[in-house]
């Protein structure tokens, strides 16, 4: 009998503690290293680190591009820590909400050397935990022994990093009867992963043929526009309107997954949503904040799809690339049904975004 923790257990463990500022330790062949979400960092956590040996910042190239800070890790960077700077020097690094009015953060200078793998899996565990891809580091040597005497949470990285980005099995926890204005004949079906992160729910209208084609829609969660009725973008009339047309044809399979932002998460969609408040499109909104164009995984729908037992879908849908995941993961897309709705004055430069960099057919 063990009643330790399995990696995907400590891998969430460790996230959790990084969304709260938590130093955690991680461990690899080349060495080890404490790492602190830089929006997280205090200054008495900073100094703490000062006192163990050198702070550096791993921030991803995407950022770093932005910063005109060199990359030298392919993937990301890691810039040394100046003995002066402050957290706030570090929140400024890290995040770019004051580019355009304090735009000379520079010069930087850039880690060449060593291996980058730690800082690798402190920004994968910060992306995550929904936070900025920043991490304050500092290497050290006596790894367990700074892990046991302040009870931090050591994270093995050869192991953990390739874990990360698997799929984490999800298990249908429960359904029930939730009759909806779309229709009544309608059900809701909730998803846990079992690396303890955010449900995913799906609604299922009528009693779909699971050996036809099922009018499908996979949706990403928007706060704003599903809930509050946001003009920015077209999500809450898409939603609508597919789960009409579900009800007028008497079944269909809407999954509603917990992906806020393209994947980044409430507070850095917020933060994108200021930076395209300064002119910055969408896409261009998501680099400055050190993320790619969509960090959304949608190996989560069509998995969610397998389990429901579905094979082929009527995917409702303006973006190619859902399609192509499908297809990817062995769920066939028998037809493309689109979806052109909720267009506005307020999003018109959204949607040609949209169409424009990310291959919408709008």
């Amino acid at each position: 009998m063990s009643l330790a923790p399995s990696l995907s257990e400590m891998i969430a463990r460790a996230r959790s503690d990084m969304r709260m500022g938590v130093p955690v330790v991680l461990r690899s062949g080349a060495g080890a290293a404490l790492a602190v979400a830089a929006e997280d960092v205090s200054p008495e956590r900073l100094s703490d680190l000062r006192n163990l040996g050198t702070p550096y910042l791993a921030i991803t190239a995407r950022r770093a591009e932005t910063l005109s800070a060199r990359a030298y890790d392919g993937d990301l960077a890691r810039l040394a820590l100046p003995s002066d700077v402050d957290v706030d020097w570090i929140e400024a690094v890290a995040n770019p909400a004051d580019d355009l009015t304090h735009p000379m953060k520079g010069p930087f200078q850039s880690a060449r050397g060593g291996d980058a793998i730690c800082a690798r899996a402190a920004i994968a565990l910060a992306k995550s935990a929904r936070l900025l891809p920043a991490a304050v580091m500092v290497d050290v040597t006596n790894a367990l022994e700074i892990a046991a005497t302040h009870g931090l949470t050591v994270l093995p990285v050869e192991p953990a990093l390739p874990h990360m980005a698997d799929l984490a099995p999800l298990q249908d926890v429960i359904h029930a009867r939730v009759p909806l204005v779309a229709s009544e004949k309608s059900r809701v079906h909730v998803f846990r992963p079992d690396d303890g992160g955010e449900e995913h729910f799906v609604v299922e209208i009528g009693r779909p043929d699971r050996a036809k084609p099922v009018l499908a829609r996979l949706h990403s969660a928007c706060f704003t526009g599903d809930l509050m009725g946001s003009l920015k973008c077209d999500c809450g009339p898409q939603l609508n309107a597919a789960l009409t047309q579900m009800g007028e044809e008497g079944a269909g399979i809407l999954l509603y997954l917990n992906q806020e932002g393209r994947g980044i998460g409430h507070a850095n969609k917020m933060r994108a949503y200021s930076l395209q408040d300064q002119g910055f499109d969408t896409v261009e909104a998501n680099h400055r904040l050190g993320f790619e164009d969509d960090e959304r995984d949608f190996r989560i729908g069509a998995a969610i799809l397998k389990e429901m037992g579905f094979s082929a879908v009527r995917l409702l849908t303006n973006n190619p690339n859902k399609i192509a995941r499908m297809e990817d993961q062995g769920i066939k897309v028998t037809e493309r049904v689109p979806l052109k709705v909720g267009e506005n004055r307020y999003n018109e430069a959204y949607l040609a975004t949209k169409a424009r960099k990310s291959g919408h057919l709008l």
